[in-house]
């Protein structure tokens, strides 16, 4: 397989422990262990991460942004989802 067909991974980057991954960026590889060897070369050169995830582009769904308000109706029906009904002690202002 040429480097021109191998497949794009998206890498994500968790910067220390504890805190969430986040998408760093795109790179094409030709499998797995050479999307994280090269994640890593690439997105943590100064010691910026913890974790690395690389998952490769075709296996990721998402929703269709011009279809986003039909597709997150169903949860503006559920006000009780929603923190307002929930009444917070005086001590707990730093949330």
């Amino acid at each position: 397989m040429s480097n021109k067909n191998w497949p794009l991974w998206e890498v994500f980057i968790r910067s220390k422990s504890g805190l969430h991954h986040l998408h760093a960026g795109s790179l094409h590889a030709a499998d797995a262990d050479m999307a994280l060897a090269n994640a890593r070369d690439v997105y943590t050169r100064r010691n910026e991460g913890v974790s690395i995830w690389v998952v490769e582009s075709k296996n990721i769904v998402a929703n269709d942004p011009s279809k986003s308000e039909e597709f997150f109706e169903p949860a503006s029906d559920k006000v009780y989802r929603h923190p307002t009904f929930y009444e917070m002690p005086d001590e707990l202002s730093h949330i």
